[in-house]
C-alpha cells in the first residue's frame, strides 16, 4: 500500500514510461519512482525542499529531477493523460470550470475601498 502522497503500483504504470531510462554508465541513478513520490511529497505538504525525508534520497537530487521533468514537459504529459483516462470514464463534467482566487488579482477599490486621495 502506498503511503501518504506516494503513487501506488496502479498509478505508476499508467505514467512509468514518460521516465527515461540511462544507459548505466556512471553512478547508479536513484529510481524515477522514488524521485516522483519525493516530488509530490514537497507539492502535496507544502513543505520547502530541504525538509523532505530522507526516504526519498537527498533533497537536491529529487529537486534537480523535479526541474527537468518540468522542462522537458514531463508533468504536463501526465496531466493530459490522466485528463484522457478519466474523460474517458467520464469522470469529468465539462460543464464546470473553477477559477482560483490565487490566481485573479484584484485592485483595493475591487473590495470597496475608496481611491487615494479621492
Amino acid at each position: 500500500m502506498a503511503k501518504r502522497y506516494e503513487l501506488s503500483d496502479e498509478a505508476w504504470d499508467v505514467v512509468s514510461d514518460l521516465f527515461i531510462e540511462t544507459d548505466g554508465r556512471g553512478r547508479p541513478r536513484l529510481s524515477d519512482r522514488l524521485m516522483l513520490d519525493g516530488v509530490l511529497w514537497v507539492l502535496c505538504s507544502g513543505a520547502a525542499w530541504r525538509d523532505m525525508p530522507d526516504r526519498f534520497g537527498p533533497w537536491s537530487t529529487v529537486y534537480q529531477r523535479f526541474r527537468g521533468w518540468r522542462n522537458q514537459g514531463t508533468f504536463d504529459q501526465m496531466l493530459k493523460r490522466l485528463q484522457l483516462r478519466l474523460n474517458d470514464k467520464d469522470l469529468i463534467d465539462l460543464q464546470t470550470w473553477m477559477i482560483d482566487s490565487t490566481a485573479v488579482r484584484a485592485t483595493r477599490a475591487s473590495s470597496g475601498a475608496r481611491k487615494k486621495g479621492a
